[in-house]
């Protein structure tokens, strides 16, 4: 699901919402939407060439960590050249209930990823950390799959 766009305000959120209805009905063209989308929402940050370096730096920083944190309790973490952590499963039932525990459970939303995506006996959990996820979030996080592993008897990394 996308994330919600930030508006300038509350009003600007109402105009927005009717002329999105509008469009979607077909009565106003996409250069019409566009006009209200310059005028109703918020401006996106802007990050000097030394932030954005150093949020990169943050994000894979962050991405090995909880690989590391992972493999240091055994569980299936997949080797993954980019930021996504992919958590072996090998079960499709098991992958989808493993997502439900998590948020049922612990307020966890954890994307499953089963076939076609992937091929059968590969399903996995994608974990997607963020340079804004610090230590206590991710140590709740690891703690949490060891809860959903445990129940649901999940195989563990060798």
């Amino acid at each position: 699901m996308p994330a919600k766009p930030k508006f300038k305000s509350d009003a600007f959120e109402a105009i927005h919402s009717s002329a999105s209805g509008m469009f979607r009905a077909g009565t106003i063209s996409k250069a019409t939407m566009r006009h209200f989308d310059d005028t109703c929402l918020a401006v996106p940050p802007t990050f000097a060439p030394a932030e954005i370096k150093e949020l990169r730096e943050r994000h894979q920083e962050r991405a090995a960590r909880l690989k590391r944190l992972l493999a240091e309790v055994q569980l299936p973490v997949m080797d993954s050249p980019s930021h996504i952590v992919p958590l072996f499963v090998g079960d499709a039932r098991l992958c989808k209930q493993a997502s439900d525990e998590l948020m049922s459970r612990h307020g966890i939303y954890i994307q499953p990823i089963n076939y076609p995506t992937v091929p059968r006996g590969t399903e996995r959990l994608r974990i997607t950390p963020t340079p804004y996820h610090d230590d206590t979030v991710m140590d709740r996080l690891v703690e949490a799959l060891r809860d959903v592993w445990e129940r649901l008897q999940i195989r563990r990394a060798a």
